[in-house]
């Protein structure tokens, strides 16, 4: 029994080599294509949302804290099966997995238009979470199938600009959208586009199922294997931190524009198109220099820009007399810096976790999807209890230092 798993592994293990070896340049491409929209669609969901908030806690006469749940659950969602999606990409298929992830993600978008109650907005945002969480990190897994090393550092860069477009365009719709439609109107964009990313997984060839069905308790024992593997857990617990900060921002920044600064829920949207430019600025960053200067370096990079934008952030906030316009122009500001610094450690830490585990495969990249989503959805529920712009900046801070000193593992004595 033992040599014919063994016979039936390595079978496995060649036949995805030999997907890999044999995936043409076109192929390629397409599974970039189809991983873009995936990644981008999965990020929208929180952006194209975000201009809203204070609209729903008016809505369902609630405080603002009680609307930025609806991010939480949405976050805690996509976080909670993420190892568990994994799993069922090996033993069902990439495909499989993903149509399954994407039917719940649209079928919840779809219940959403016509929600009426606080608590179901919460459950449908948690199950679509689910969804979204689903297919963005198989996208990942998709990356991977592709490449690793330098040449996955750099493709998952890419995936960063499908981030960006959905950072700073997303913001932007939304913010279109709590003007001229209903704030529900929002969550019908997002199911059409689900329908679009399942004909398109549809169309894709894929790297079948595995030949062995792992059984759960091998599935735990392989997390637990990678987890212990020298020069994993740190850096993707560092792009979980920088992750954290970024949501923190996102999550408040809609308060802070409209109810300190006075903005229109229009207007705050813009603030996603600068962001999404300062986060495109470090993902040609990362393109350009993870050659030559390596992922660990810039590993290394990230969360200091977002340690340093953090403090500033807190020092803001404690100058009263600062004119508002000048306020506002710091404050924008400092949010960019923030999103370019996670544009530099997200694709590092990721590219830099996975490649220190020996045979990856989807188990690697689920589980680094699933510490980071879970250190952001921790972050997000926790925000809520964060009363004042200069805690959730002091936040913000806090979360790039130990970011930046996961990334400098202890010296061994000798």
């Amino acid at each position: 029994m033992k040599t014919r798993r063994s016979t039936d592994h390595s079978r496995t293990l060649g036949e995805s080599a030999e997907y890999r070896k044999g995936i043409p340049d076109r192929r390629a491409r397409h599974t970039m294509l189809l991983s873009c929209l995936l990644v981008f669609l999965a990020q929208l969901t929180t952006t194209i949302y975000l201009p809203s908030l204070p609209e729903v806690a008016r809505h369902f006469g609630t405080s603002g804290s009680g609307a930025e749940l609806s991010v939480s659950c949405f976050v805690i969602g996509a976080a909670a099966p993420v190892v568990l999606w994994g799993v069922a990409a090996d033993r069902y298929g990439r495909r499989a997995a993903l149509l399954a992830a994407l039917a719940l993600f649209t079928g919840a978008g779809a219940a959403l238009m016509v929600t009426g109650s606080l608590p179901v907005l919460l459950a449908l945002r948690t199950l679509q979470g689910v969804g979204a969480g689903g297919s963005a990190i198989i996208a990942r897994i998709l990356v991977r199938d592709l490449g690793s090393g330098t040449e996955l550092a750099r493709r998952l860069s890419v995936l960063s600009i499908a981030f960006i477009g959905a950072l700073g365009g997303g913001q932007f719709l939304g913010g279109l959208i709590d003007r001229y439609a209903r704030w529900q109107t929002g969550f019908g964009v997002l199911a059409a586009l689900g329908l679009v990313a399942m004909l398109g997984t549809l169309l894709l060839p894929m790297e079948p199922a595995s030949a062995t069905r792992t059984p759960s308790a091998d599935v735990w024992r392989n997390c637990l294997a990678i987890a212990r593997t020298p020069g994993f857990l740190r850096p993707a617990a560092a792009g979980g931190l920088g992750f954290a900060a970024l949501v923190l921002l996102q999550q408040v920044s809609p308060f802070v524009l409209q109810q300190h600064f006075g903005l229109s829920a229009e207007a705050s949207g813009t603030l996603g198109l600068l962001l999404g430019a300062a986060y495109l600025a470090g993902a040609l960053t990362v393109n350009r220099l993870v050659a030559r200067v390596g992922p660990e370096r810039l590993l290394r990079s990230g969360p200091l820009v977002v340690t340093g934008a953090g403090a500033l952030l807190t020092v803001l906030w404690s100058l009263p007399r600062l004119p508002s316009g000048a306020a506002l122009a710091a404050f924008t500001a400092l949010c960019c810096a923030v999103a370019f610094g996670q544009s530099v450690l997200f694709p590092n830490s990721m590219a830099t976790a996975v490649g220190a585990v020996a045979d990856p495969g989807a188990y690697a990249m689920s589980l680094c999807g699933f510490l980071q989503q879970s250190m952001a959805g921790a972050t997000a529920a926790g925000a809520v209890l964060l009363h004042g712009e200069v805690l959730w900046s002091a936040a913000v801070a806090g979360l790039g230092l130990a970011a930046w000193l996961l990334t400098h593992p202890p010296r061994r004595a000798r």
